[in-house]
């Protein structure tokens, strides 16, 4: 019973509640909404902002924050869609894995100043996220590249179907799976929350804070760069304010997941949920004739009363990496 009442009040449960009630109540005045098509319709278009969220997450269970995402899938994803241009003959699987090697990159750029010049991470992702806009009109003197200057591989890719879900969807799907063991199971892993819960503690054990910040930002960038990719290739389209405050919902997904934006706190699950949150919101408010540029003020409501929530809830602990010396060895 105990473990019952511990579930119903766990972070991830209240969340799905929430996530169902509010398909429910949609779905009281438009069946069609809960239908399997919908709801996996929706999973598909919240698949880009779970990849973005599950990187933020990294970032910020080490106690920083990566406000250059959404540029970075701009910058990354104009690339990519100027070489298709150039030469559309060059395999999707390629200009894929040149957006994640790109994303990484430009990633790694965030996390070397963060690390070696002890740059606060906000005010490096806030400079960097200007600059990674500017280099796309640099590029693309401000020019856009439409449907008709791309190959018909790189859009049909994202919406190639298997088992009746779009590759996007799987795509999401598949990083779940490899951020599973990589966060649970593996020692960098576990220095992501010891660095967010106990930097001093985290010195000790042979930690190297710098180094694990680091890589966050290099994760969180591969998957941004990821994100460009599949961005421009379903919309078809790639133009200077691509995702333009899209790490404004980014942000926003990992608040209201229970990721504690003082370090340290956070799960996959409680990503993915908040992003899910997220969607079943944006695509209710055009079916209860609500304007989307509601989401914006939705979303940043939801950061203000889910840190609200955080703070006054003392019930969510970071993970003991650390045994005190009454628990033994």
């Amino acid at each position: 019973m105990k473990s019952v009442i511990n579930a119903l009040k766990s972070r991830e449960t209240l969340l799905a509640l929430a996530i169902f009630l509010l398909v429910l109540l949609v779905s009281s005045r438009y069946p069609a909404f809960s239908s399997v098509e919908s709801l996996s319709g929706i999973f598909n278009d919240t698949s880009i902002l779970m990849i973005l969220t599950l990187g933020q997450m990294l970032v910020i269970l080490t106690k920083c924050i990566d406000l250059s995402v959404a540029a970075n899938l701009a910058l990354t994803g104009m690339v990519v869609a100027m070489i298709n241009n150039i030469a559309p003959g060059i395999p999707v699987i390629v200009l894929l894995l040149f957006a994640i090697l790109l994303g990484a990159l430009l990633g790694a750029i965030n996390g070397y100043l963060v690390w070696k010049l002890d740059i606060p991470p906000i005010v490096v992702t806030l400079g960097t996220m200007t600059i990674f806009r500017g280099l796309i009109f640099v590029i693309s003197d401000g020019k856009w590249i439409n449907a008709h200057e791309m190959s018909a591989s790189f859009t049909a890719f994202p919406r190639y179907e298997i088992l009746g879900l779009p590759m996007l969807s799987w795509i999401a799907i598949l990083v779940i799976l490899l951020f599973i063991p990589l966060v649970n199971r593996t020692a960098l892993g576990r220095a992501f929350f010891a660095v967010g819960c106990n930097p001093m503690a985290a010195v000790y054990t042979g930690i190297n804070i710098g180094r694990t910040r680091f890589m966050t930002f290099v994760i969180s960038g591969a998957l941004a760069g990821l994100a460009g990719y599949l961005w421009v290739s379903r919309y078809a389209v790639a133009y200077v304010d691509i995702a333009g405050g899209f790490e404004l919902d980014v942000v926003a997904a990992c608040v209201i997941g229970g990721i504690s934006i003082a370090g340290g706190v956070g799960s996959i699950g409680g990503a993915i949920l908040g992003a899910l949150f997220l969607g079943v919101i944006k695509n209710a408010l055009p079916v209860v004739d609500i304007s989307p540029f509601w989401q914006l003020a939705i979303s940043g409501s939801a950061i203000i009363l889910a840190v609200a929530l955080n703070t006054l809830s003392a019930q969510q602990k970071g993970r003991v990496i650390l045994k005190t010396a009454g628990q033994g060895a």
